[in-house]
């Protein structure tokens, strides 16, 4: 990390604290005299976290009354990563955020996130240039903070973040707007008095299914490989306003679906359903209520029958004379034995 530190403070400008020092012979020998003074001594640049601090960005993160834990936490956690922010109370949900142009002026700030709660379940985000605009309103979606045990990575509080952008940022001119507005927002102005001279995580603006994924990730040094910190969160784009809050609309998502409308087709879909099951079920019960009629002759029995010759009628006035039986009786037992003794 020294040799980053030198090759930073380089490029600052010359501070009036910088130091010269003397060079040493190997083996502990002084330098002799006919040596150049000038060949001794060389410039140890100051720090640079006392550079002069020209880029003053200061973002002001708060949020209106009416939001949850996990709203809470995010804004705790931009606030951690990003250490050119200001906090502040929440605001009555009663005021016109027009208001918020006059916080940001009284704070001293220029840049504004601004976290709006609507039911206690909808989470809308204005990033604001402040106070002449533009603006621009999301609704945050897929919220994941920093506390969550998924997020195993880790970086240095107040380092400066690298900025990586998905190349759909260029190619039209709303995202290109928004990646000018999220550059100077969140980037951290070199030589801020909170910052530290290291730049060891990276933070990604992903487009995908017409929606801006943020994430936020380490710089491992061994091998360069990426290791995702938190927070991690989906803005869908609503409108972009001329003014700071307000103003002319610039651009309005077509693709944009409100919470309600999108709960309201849900219940619908819901209400289909049950409606369907109670017609089903009507329908059965209409079929075993339905009374049977009852044939008296059936019209397909006579199909296959011939008809028989008819024979007369004998009527046997006298009794049938008893059968004799031809079976020859046998002796009992008894009288067999008899015979035998015989």
């Amino acid at each position: 990390m020294s040799a980053f530190k030198r090759k930073r403070g380089r490029q600052g400008p010359v501070d009036k604290k910088a130091k010269k020092g003397k060079f040493v012979a190997d083996g502990g020998e002084a330098p002799s005299e006919t040596q150049q003074e000038e060949k001794n001594e060389v410039t140890i640049p100051a720090p640079v976290s006392s550079g002069k601090w020209t880029n003053k960005e200061r973002v002001l993160i708060f949020s209106s009354r009416g939001i949850n834990f996990r709203t809470r936490h995010l804004m705790q956690d931009l606030r951690t990563i990003m250490p050119h922010s200001k906090a502040d109370t929440k605001m009555d949900r009663k005021d016109k955020l027009f208001v918020v142009n006059e916080v940001c002026e009284i704070k001293n700030c220029n840049k504004c996130l601004f976290f709006e709660a609507k039911k206690k379940q909808d989470l809308y985000m204005w990033i604001s240039n402040c106070p002449h605009g533009p603006s621009a309103k999301f609704l945050v979606q897929n919220i994941h903070t920093l506390a969550e045990l998924k997020m195993t990575g880790n970086c240095l509080k107040g380092s400066r973040p690298l900025l990586s952008f998905d190349p759909k940022f260029d190619k039209e001119p709303q995202y290109a707007l928004l990646k000018e507005l999220f550059i100077q927002t969140f980037s951290t102005p070199r030589y801020h008095p909170k910052s530290q001279p290291f730049v060891d995580h990276v933070f990604t603006f992903t487009i995908a299914d017409n929606r801006i994924w943020f994430r936020n990730y380490q710089i491992i040094e061994e091998d360069a490989s990426l290791v995702e910190i938190g927070p991690r969160f989906v803005l869908n784009l609503i409108k972009i306003f001329q003014g700071s809050f307000g103003g002319p609309t610039l651009y309005e998502n077509p693709g944009f679906q409100s919470p309600n409308m999108h709960r309201r087709e849900i219940r619908l879909a819901a209400a289909a359903k049950v409606r369907e099951k109670q017609m089903v079920k009507e329908m059965q019960k209409m079929k075993k209520t339905d009374t049977k009629v009852d044939l008296v002759r059936d019209v397909t029995a006579d199909v296959f029958l011939t008809p028989a010759e008819e024979k007369p009628v004998h009527i046997q006035t006298e009794a049938p004379e008893p059968k004799v039986s031809r079976k020859k009786q046998k002796p009992f037992k008894r009288q067999r034995m008899q015979m035998a003794r015989r």
